[in-house]
């Protein structure tokens, strides 16, 4: 029987860089690593990576932007919910280092994540080096080279692979989008709250609060 090569010209596969870089979600190319082999990467290379944190996207290791002040950030941020969990022990807070395997394979790494109780056999946190199941709760701060399309692509996979609530937090403008589907969200101000709904009931933290926090 003949073997039939699929035509490279036509096939649903990367063939350039710019191609990879489409795929990645246009992500700048300081941030794309060329070792392992584009393509090639795998969930054994990330803990390899010493010098920066980086996520597994298409076989790809590309690095995570977040500079001193997104992390701050979400240090304050994860200071009023570890807080608000103090009095309503639902579940953990994981930080911007905690991985999580998506149903496509890929290994993404929310800035915040929050797992329910519930969930869990004996309500006992994980411990493993990627996470096997999706965060309730996956919150991003986005940082300067955050693109619209690499946001648009990770909001999908975090959807696809069973989280059920999304926040993107904008430094700059000091709004946030709170999804609840991928094409479901509401925008709020600095004035505006975050709220659980059935994740963490309960819950409001105003926007506004994690900014000033950070400025004093």
């Amino acid at each position: 029987m003949a073997t039939i090569i699929e035509d490279p010209l036509t096939a649903e596969i990367p063939v350039t860089i710019a191609d990879i870089v489409a795929q990645l979600g246009d992500v700048p190319l300081e941030r794309i690593r060329v070792q392992p082999p584009l393509g090639t990467a795998t969930e054994a290379d990330i803990e390899r990576v010493s010098d920066r944190l980086c996520e597994l996207v298409d076989g790809t290791l590309v690095e995570k932007p977040m500079g001193a002040y997104e992390s701050f950030l979400a240090m304050q941020l994860g200071y009023l919910l570890m807080k608000f969990l103090e009095t309503n022990p639902m579940g953990f807070v994981y930080g911007e280092s905690a991985s999580t395997r998506m149903k496509n394979k890929n290994v993404r790494m929310p800035d915040i994540s929050f797992y329910r109780r519930d969930r869990f056999l004996d309500g006992k946190m994980l411990k493993l080096a990627v996470n096997a199941v999706a965060p309730d709760l996956a919150i991003e701060i986005l940082s300067p080279s955050n693109t619209k399309k690499e946001m648009a692509k990770k909001l999908d996979e975090y959807f696809a692979t069973g989280v059920k609530l999304v926040w993107y937090i904008d430094p700059p403008t000091r709004t946030a989008k709170i999804y609840t589907a991928i094409d479901q969200f509401t925008e709020i101000t600095a004035d505006g709250f975050f709220t659980g709904g059935e994740i963490l009931p309960g819950l409001q933290i105003r926007l506004g609060e994690i900014f000033e926090r950070a400025d004093g």
